[in-house]
Parts: structure tokens; sequence; C-alpha cells
């Protein structure tokens, strides 16, 4: 698998506890070795993770070794990338994107909640 600092490893033993009971929302690249774009796409992961740890985590799954986990999610080309909040996929990207873009389209993921919007009283 291609490693990429601050990109996660999750394999389906793993994947409830990484991805799906995440505090925080997580984007999921299904991957594999032999994919040219994936390549591209992993420096560009790499920084969103360490930029943006505090808003998301990014981690990346193994197409051709879990099987299993690509097929319950419909995943059918390589990089796809899937975020998940609170246990369920909310937004898929298919194919390599530039940073900016993928920040882009990441936009309302990102986002504060709308209820982080307000401060905090207590009574």
């Amino acid at each position: 698998m291609i490693r990429t600092e601050g990109v996660t490893d999750v394999t389906e033993e793993t994947f409830a506890a990484e991805v799906l009971d995440s505090a925080l929302p997580v984007l999921v690249q299904f991957t594999a070795d032999w994919c040219g774009p994936c390549r591209q796409l992993a420096p560009v992961l790499g920084e969103i993770a360490r930029e943006e740890a505090d808003r998301i985590r990014i981690v990346q799954l193994d197409v051709d070794r879990e099987t299993a986990v690509s097929v319950r999610y419909g995943v059918l080309a390589t990089p796809t990338l899937m975020v998940f909040r609170a246990g369920e996929p909310v937004k898929s990207i298919v194919g390599a994107r530039p940073k900016r873009r993928l920040l882009q389209e990441l936009e309302d993921v990102l986002a504060p909640n709308d209820l982080d919007a307000f401060p905090k009283v207590r009574i």
C-alpha cells in the first residue's frame, strides 16, 4: 500500500473503530498499489491530513486486500474518496484532484456544524 505520513491504513477488522466510530468526519481513500492516480493523490491527502487534523481524519483502504468493505460501499474505481460522518457515508468523490479543488469539494464536510457556530451557554 502507498505509505503517506498522516494517513492511517485501515482493514476490514479496524474499519468500524477507525471510521464508523470516529468523532471526526473521516475521509477514506479506497486505493490500490497499482493505481497511478492514487500515488499522485497520496501527497495531497498527507498535506490535508496534517493541515486539517482537528476537523477530519484521513485513512486509506486497499481494495485488493479488503474487498468486502469495497463491495459494501459500492466502490468500482480507484481512487474513490468517501467521507463518513457519524458512521454514515455522506460524500463520494471518484478520481484524483489537485489539493485546492479537493478542499473545495470537502468544504461542506469541513465546515463546523450549525450548532458549533453558536457559543455554548451554561445555565
